[in-house]
């Protein structure tokens, strides 16, 4: 079965933004998630390898991926938000997910500051199945109040993540209610760099749970 490829617009709150869906290359889909990139500012966009990673591992685990660029990223319109409109630019993409396949359950995923949207957003949104969080930024201090809630969350960390010492990820970790899972990829940066296939294996056994 061919994998189905989409390229496509969403209307979003401050113009349309840049999409890519994406189907499981050999069954159909069993689970929609909504991946959001890392900082707009920094280089991010759904183009990231790590990103790239994520929607694949989902992928090989059975689900429809949604991947877009915030606000001013590439081809999208607007600009940078401070994380406001960025989280409103992800709930209009999960909007679209969910009007194309309502059947199916629904997840969100993100990596770096797309893991604190999809936290924020994920946690005030009835009904997701799981968030996943990759590269959260435990270090900054604003990021201790994301994630308080009962959806099930899962975060997958580098060992060497600047941006979220191991001390830092476990206080925060551990302040949390269940149901949560802390995954460590042994890792030197915030990136996995020499270690994606690890990190892609883990997100893929994520996605089969």
């Amino acid at each position: 079965m061919p994998r189905r490829i989409e390229s496509l617009f969403i209307d979003g709150p401050a113009g349309r933004l840049e999409a890519l869906l994406e189907e499981p290359e050999d069954q159909e889909p069993r689970h929609a998630i909504l991946v959001c990139h890392p900082h707009p500012l920094h280089g991010g966009t759904m183009h990231n390898k790590v990103v790239y990673r994520i929607a694949r591992g989902l992928r090989r685990a059975g689900a429809v991926v949604l991947r877009f660029n915030y606000r001013g990223v590439n081809l999208s319109a607007g600009e940078y938000d401070k994380g406001i409109g960025e989280t409103e630019d992800a709930r209009a993409a999960l909007a679209l997910l969910r009007s194309r396949y309502p059947a199916l359950p629904f997840s969100l995923a993100g990596f770096s500051f797309g893991s604190r949207v999809i936290l924020k957003l994920g946690c005030e949104t009835p009904g997701p199945s799981r968030l996943i969080a990759v590269g959260f930024p435990a270090n900054l201090s604003d990021s201790q109040t994301l994630g308080k809630c009962s959806v099930p969350r899962v975060f997958v960390v580098s060992t060497h993540d600047e941006f979220c010492a191991v001390p830092a990820m476990e206080t925060y970790f551990a302040a949390l209610e269940e149901p949560k899972e802390l995954i460590w990829i042994e890792a030197p940066n915030h990136f996995f760099s020499g270690a994606l296939d690890e990190f892609e294996d883990a997100i893929y056994r994520v996605g089969a749970e």
